[in-house]
Formats: structure tokens, sequence, C-alpha cells
């Protein structure tokens, strides 16, 4: 009660927020010590006892108000610990915190020019300088930045689906013919998800087969488009991924695109976690052909270490996104207003309220330029090979497939000493599913690293080491290894 715009708030203000920036510059500085912990781990019940989170009638004084502040962040993940390889999104960037601390203080909404003069200006250049990197000519076409990859992969669906039949807008499914999309058995959930939102339903996306190494095989894609086709179905989008969730895989765009072509199908590329590598020049052959794509998901939040969240949606053909979701609302489109009206970007988007993303993004590519970001990514790429190599002959670690790993995934399992001498049968399966659960729950409660694991297919628990923190060092890679040790030599 006592802060701004309260009469003379201006001192206590000053001072409250001083308190708070001390408590977040603390916080930081602790995230990259690495003596402390990755995370202070305490059950839900245990949490919710132990303080009271409770709303109330009456206000709370300012000093309890910072307790509150120091409290959630003793409990918080410490997503930007040098130790931290949980997510495909991790690390803490100094620029992107402060860009991110700018654009909450200017607290405004995306939708037009009038409002959001600058950030409107920096989301148009930046996105038509990703457009560049995808390859596009003079970086033609359009963009949004949205709540996340799963969002942009929507976003594609609605588009490719309105080019193909724009009267599907007013007229809704009934109008049109069963569509079908395909998309790898290993691309992200979110590909169903967004047939589901879109009453195309989950059934109607067709699922390709991948080889070993988790890429789509393109001569199942073009046996099922024929198939499909066989059937009365109308395929309207593939969806390629690069850079899977958990292996990290690479479609082979060029062939998808010939196929895409021959039969005149959208083709989606999801970079929500491979995108990134377009930066770099060493990385950037793995997504040869995305410049024959008709959209493209990247998300900077993941392996460029933008502050979450940052989600662009890139599209080829210019003014598509325009025409399939604008609603012309007069309160906030006014065709008559004093500047140009291409500036007004809120009728493109599925949202009307829509938060700032960009400015992130683009104050980190002013302080690194794109040598910068090439340099982060190609460390990044380089711990995983070193890991790879340390692990890929060495005692008790089998890798889930053969070879040097195309991104910063690298799949093993960790086979502890009672399971080395055992046969390969149902026995050892059902043993070795258990081992990865207990290890990463063990890290967890003592707090010293975090590595995320999950069943493929047939294979049972594996571990799925990703690296995007350009804080992790090779003594962070031979920690992990070393804790895994420590922590599965019993089971």
């Amino acid at each position: 009660p006592d802060l701004l715009p309260a009469c003379n708030g201006e001192i206590t203000t000053m001072s409250f927020l001083q308190d708070i920036v001390d408590i977040l510059l603390q916080y930081v500085v602790k995230s990259f010590d690495r003596s402390t912990k990755v995370i202070d781990f305490h059950y839900p019940n245990e949490l919710l006892q132990e303080y009271n989170w409770e709303l109330a009638d009456q206000p709370q004084t300012l000093e309890e108000i910072l307790l509150n502040c120091r409290t959630t962040l003793k409990y918080a993940i410490k997503t930007g610990h040098p130790r931290y390889f949980n997510q495909l999104s991790t690390g803490l960037d100094m620029v992107g915190l402060a860009a991110d601390w700018l654009t909450s203080a200017a607290n405004t909404n995306m939708f037009t020019y009038e409002i959001a003069p600058v950030f409107v200006l920096l989301e148009y250049v930046t996105l038509r300088k990703m457009r560049e990197m995808v390859g596009w000519p003079g970086g033609c076409g359009d963009g949004i930045f949205s709540p996340g990859g799963a969002i942009s992969n929507m976003y594609a669906m609605l588009i490719a689906r309105f080019k193909m039949f724009p009267e599907v807008k007013e007229k809704g499914m009934a109008a049109i013919p069963r569509l079908v999309a395909f998309t790898s058995e290993h691309s992200h959930f979110s590909v169903k998800k967004g047939a589901a939102a879109l009453g195309i339903g989950t059934d109607s996306v067709i699922l390709i087969r991948c080889d070993e190494r988790g890429k789509m095989i393109p001569s199942d894609l073009e046996r099922r488009i024929l198939e499909a086709k066989q059937k009365g179905f109308v395929p309207f989008l593939v969806s390629a991924t690069a850079g899977t969730t958990v292996y990290g895989a690479f479609d082979p765009l060029i062939a998808i695109a010939d196929i895409c072509k021959k039969y005149k199908i959208w083709m989606h590329v999801d970079g929500a976690w491979g995108g990134g590598l377009l930066m770099s020049r060493k990385h950037k052959w793995k997504l040869n052909g995305v410049e024959r794509a008709n959209s493209v998901t990247w998300n900077p939040h993941k392996m460029m270490g933008v502050p979450l969240q940052c989600s662009a949606l890139l599209v080829r053909e210019e003014g598509l996104m325009q025409s399939c979701n604008q609603m012309h609302a007069s309160y906030l489109f006014q065709q008559d207003k004093h500047y140009d009206l291409s500036y007004d970007t809120g009728d493109k988007a599925l949202q009307c309220g829509r938060h700032v993303d960009v400015f992130k993004l683009w104050l980190m590519w002013r302080a690194k330029g794109t040598t910068g970001f090439e340099a982060q990514i190609d460390k990044c790429l380089e711990l995983a090979e070193y890991l790879y190599n340390k692990i890929k002959n060495r005692e008790g670690y089998e890798m889930v497939f053969d070879g040097k790993p195309q991104h910063t995934n690298v799949c093993f399992w960790y086979i502890p000493p009672s399971l080395r001498s055992m046969e390969d049968n149902e026995e050892r399966m059902s043993r070795l599913m258990k081992v990865a659960p207990v290890i990463k729950a063990r890290m967890m409660e003592y707090g010293t690293t975090m590595v995320s694991y999950q069943p493929l297919g047939d294979k049972v628990n594996f571990f799925r080491m990703v690296i995007s923190n350009p804080a992790a060092t090779h003594q962070d890679i031979d920690f992990l290894i070393d804790e895994i040790e420590r922590l599965g030599q019993d089971l």
C-alpha cells in the first residue's frame, strides 16, 4: 500500500525494488556457483505444509513480501546452473534477462504499432533476419512469435489448411474433405495436439517410420501418402523435424521437399530444437533443404539460450497468415489510422493479447552478433561430442543408437555392475527399466544435477542428455558421469 502510485510512495518504492534486485542478483550469482545445489527438492505436500501460501483479505507487510520472494527462489530449479541438463531450454543469459526486465517494465501488448512501436518494428526486423537465415530470398515472407513450439506448429497446420481450402475459415471442417497430415514417429507430440485442437483429429496424423537414428524414411512417407489418397483422404501437410526431442535427429529435408513438391503438399519444418544450428557455419548443413519449406518453427529459447518464452513461426508466403486469421476487429484495427497499417500485426495472430517475446532475442543478438551465437552453439555441440567419446566405450554404458550424435542429445543406458554379466533377457530389461528413474530421484534429492530419462518404442528407460547451456564445461560432463556412477553403483 505504501508503494507507487501512493502519494509520497517514491522512496518506499525505490528501496523495495532495490531489495528485490538484490535478491535477484544473489540468485543469479548462485545459479552459476557449482558448489550450490541445482535443486532443493521437497515433495509437494511438504512444501504446502511448510509455508502458508494462502491468499488473505488483509495485506501483508513489504518485509513479508520480500520473504515470499526469497522463499520462492529458494525452491526454484536453477535452470541456469551449469549442471542442469534436464530440458532443451537451459542457461541464463544476462542480456536476455535485462531485456526481460525492460519488457516487463514497458508492459505493453504486441497487437498494434500504436501501443508497441519499437517492439513491433523489432519483431519485423528480427523475423526477416531469421527468414534470411532459413534461406528465403531477401528474407521474404511472414512470421510471428508465439507462446512456444507447440503453438507455432499449430499455426503451420492452420495456415496450410487455409491455403488449400480457404472456405474452412467460414464454413468449418464440414465443408471440406477429410484431411491427413504426416510426421515421423519420433516427432513432437504437438503435431497431434494441433490436429486435435483444429478439429482435424489425431487419427488424421499419420506417423512415418524412422531409421535406427530417428530420421524419417522418405520412401515410407511416399508410400503412406499414396495409401491415404487411395482411401480418398486429402494430404495437406508434412511436418519434418529438424532436431527431434529425444534423439536429436534431423529428417532428410531435401528428399521430403521433393515428395511434397510432387504431391503438392505443404512442407513444414519443426526446427524448434534444431533451428538454432542455422547460426553455425559448421553445423547448418544438417538443415539443408529447409529453404524449400513453406513454414518453419524455430525456438530461440532452446539452443540459443534466449529466456523463455521465445518461439517463432516463419512462413514463406506473405499475406497468408493475415488472410487466414484476420477478423477486422474495428476497436483495435481501425482502417483510418494516421500511420502505415501493415505494422499492426495483431490481426494475423490467433491471440489477441500477445506478450513481447522479441526484445530478448533482438537485444542478445545485438550483444553477441551472429558469431557469438555461433560460438555458443558450436561449444554445446562440442561438449556433446566430448560426452559421447567419453562413454561410448566406457564400462557400464550402452549407447541407444550407434554413431556420433547430430545434435547435443546423447542417449545412453547406465548398466549397474549387478546387470553387466546378465544375459539379455526379459528380467534384465525389467531391471534396467528401473535404473534411470532411481538415479534421477537420487540426483534430485541430493540436488547435484538433473538429466532427463524416458523409454522410447521397445527401448526401456534411458538417459537423454542434452546441452544448451554455454556455461557448461568438460568438468561438468565429467561430474555428471561420476555422479551417475556414484548413485547407481548399488542398483
